[in-house]
């Protein structure tokens, strides 16, 4: 099933680059693996599979330390900051940085285990309540602070959008969060790029791709429903 289901998605992305006129080598596929059991991964693996993204610190641990060492892990969760020893060191990219408190944290570990560690700035463009995120006239703002701090690279920036039926209405929140970056590109901060977008998800992430996102985040619709009961 997670073959068949990995062939389809990346289907669907080559065509929704094919309608935007984008490279399709631009966008690349998460598979997102919270709450899947190591066996999953692995079918999804030998099926060519190498970024996986997880959204707790300590499963993403368990997990990076279990399964081969090529596979790129993004952590995609909310992190907090007692958690960062786990995630530093072993995540490729962290999405959601939404705090000076946070990115602080994660340069303090990045500095004791000596390496760099690359970051995206979490954008809440809806504005939703329930969700972490940094509202859009916030950013730049954090994106100058976390600048100066030296073992951290700001990749980009990342969203979620909201859960609808209906995939054109997340349009716009694509759409806003391409044009943020590309305002944020134009001021030339150092130690800033833009070149990634994570956004778009099982239900939206074809409109995603034609709105510019480079990374899109897909488990349900690689792994089947989640187990929320885990």
């Amino acid at each position: 099933m997670v073959k068949e289901n990995l062939k389809e998605v990346e289907e669907k992305i080559t065509a929704a680059c094919e309608r935007a006129g984008r490279d399709r080598n631009e966008v690349t596929l998460i598979a997102v693996s919270k709450t899947k059991p190591m066996e999953m991964i692995e079918e999804a693996y030998s099926a060519g599979k190498r970024d996986f993204g997880e959204n707790k610190a300590q499963e993403m641990k368990e997990k990076h330390d279990a399964l081969p060492d090529d596979i790129k892990w993004h952590f995609i969760g909310h992190l907090q900051t007692n958690k960062v020893k786990y995630v530093v060191g072993r995540a490729t990219l962290i999405h959601s940085v939404d705090s000076l408190h946070l990115a602080e944290a994660i340069e303090k570990e990045s500095e004791k285990k000596n390496l760099v560690s690359d970051i995206l700035i979490e954008v809440n463009v809806a504005c939703e309540e329930s969700k972490f995120g940094l509202k859009t006239d916030e950013v730049e703002k954090l994106v100058r602070d976390v600048a100066k701090l030296p073992h951290l690279r700001v990749k980009g920036l990342m969203t979620i959008a909201p859960f609808v039926e209906n995939a054109e209405e997340n349009r716009n929140i694509f759409r806003e969060l391409k044009a943020l970056s590309v305002d944020i590109a134009a001021k030339n901060i150092d130690n800033i790029s833009m070149d990634i977008l994570s956004m778009g998800m099982t239900g939206d992430y074809e409109v995603a791709v034609e709105e510019g996102a480079t990374l899109v985040r897909v488990g349900t619709g690689i792994f089947g429903e989640r187990n929320y009961s885990i």
